[in-house]
């Protein structure tokens, strides 16, 4: 229930306007291939991939990602199998192209513990009043149905591409994000062809999405002295120390939120792990204490890594006879595209010449995979994709509108086609 969800559900910040306007008919040619695009197909394939387990924790994706591969086989689509962990593999499936730059659409295939309160079976898949309803259908077995049918889509429609259009449907994003790092150092290894673009297709209520957070924890440990309570002065309080540095935290946390971006929102600190002590008749000799923090998309993790050992040190708690060690566990970046970046524009143009919902250029306050590719390969990136990580992400009874599934799915087909248009 990680990042997304400690993130308010992604609530969205201050919208910049629409991206800057590139012709916006739909030409008979690009109307002939949206046509193909199937409704009943997008809900059979989220369907199937509903009723494929595959919680995180504790991990084991191997489910979802058999009905991909049968997926893009049964469509004619290639696709291969990388071995992240056991029974945890990342899934790629590519339409061919051209020599050219290739579209990178990225989708992860965990998701959150299904949890209490439903009132439909969770992996289900029930159709009612027009949605499709089970964990992960929002977040998001639909954005990865949505990216499969859109490249069948392309594949059968035959129309010749500069470059080719994959899928990466990596393992372990709601937690430490192991499926991404393994693409990415697996492209690095191989000196892989470059992208010229990544679409993110997490929910994002149909709302282009041009900049997010990245998400960092840190584990602050602190070690004292066990003694015998009866006499607690023979030694050190290890709790005492850790509930100095939650208070460092909250006071840092009020600080930044003068340091506001204009999409994004603050950096924020929230303490969500306090771990020490072994009984009450114990003084405690070690206590952890584990926090989140939100990073701008201009800062580094290492920087704040830097930052909070200075201010743990300022606490000066070795002088009260405590060692402390500070960590960062997890740390994942975030991201920027300019507003003007003519990729913005021709998915957010894709987008509202499909029928989207017409929503200004936003920011979320959530991280996704997106900010690995940003950062490692040097890309444009937008996140845009069906359902609501607002409403939907991460509760009982998460669904997915179908009109959502086949607007994502007629988005992605016309931004391919115009950026991979063989005279691009």
């Amino acid at each position: 229930a990680r990042r997304k969800a400690s993130s308010a559900c992604g609530e969205r910040s201050t919208a910049l306007p629409r991206a800057a306007e590139v012709p916006s008919t739909v030409s008979p040619d690009e109307q002939r291939v949206l046509d193909l695009v199937s409704a009943d197909e997008l809900v059979e394939l989220t369907r199937l991939l509903v009723a494929a387990p595959g919680e995180n924790p504790p991990g084991g994706e191997a489910a979802t990602a058999k009905v991909l591969v049968a997926a893009a086989e049964e469509r004619g689509l290639t696709v291969e199998q990388t071995d992240v962990e056991t029974d945890r593999p990342n899934v790629s499936v590519t339409v061919s192209g051209g020599d050219g730059p290739g579209l990178l659409l990225l989708g992860h295939t965990d998701v959150v513990p299904v949890g209490d309160g439903w009132t439909v079976p969770p992996l289900g898949g029930v159709l009612r009043d027009g949605r499709l309803f089970g964990r992960g259908a929002t977040d998001m077995k639909g954005g990865l149905a949505a990216c499969i049918v859109a490249m069948s889509t392309l594949r059968r429609a035959g129309v010749p591409l500069s470059g080719p259009v994959e899928l990466s449907a990596v393992v372990d994003e709601e937690e430490t994000g192991k499926g991404i790092r393994h693409f990415l150092a697996q492209r690095a290894a191989t000196a892989s062809a470059p992208y010229l673009g990544c679409l993110v297709a997490e929910p994002t209520d149909l709302q282009t999405i041009v900049a997010a957070r990245g998400d960092a924890y840190l584990e602050v440990l602190v070690r004292g002295k066990a003694a015998h309570s009866g006499n607690p002065a023979d030694g050190v309080n290890a709790v005492y120390g850790a509930a100095a540095v939650i208070s460092e935290l909250e006071r840092w946390h009020h600080e930044l939120a003068e340091q506001a971006h204009p999409l994004v929102g603050p950096p924020t600190w929230s303490v969500g792990l306090v771990q020490g002590g072994t009984g009450a008749s114990i003084v405690p000799a070690e206590c952890s204490v584990v926090a989140d923090r939100r990073l701008l998309p201009s800062e580094s993790p290492e920087t704040v890594l830097a930052q909070t050992r200075a201010r743990v040190d300022g606490l000066d708690l070795a002088g009260r006879g405590l060692d402390t060690d500070v960590r960062m566990t997890m740390d994942m970046p975030g991201f920027e595209t300019p507003a003007d970046h003519p990729f913005v524009a021709a998915v957010d143009t894709a987008l509202t010449d499909v029928g989207g919902p017409g929503l200004p250029l936003g920011g979320w306050t959530a991280a996704c995979d997106g900010g690995y590719v940003a950062r490692d390969e040097g890309v444009p990136v937008v996140v845009l994709g069906p359902g609501s990580v607002q409403t939907q992400a991460h509760r009982a009874d998460e669904s997915v509108g179908v009109d959502e599934l086949l607007t994502a799915a007629r988005t992605y087909v016309l931004a391919a086609l115009r950026l991979l248009a063989r005279e691009h």
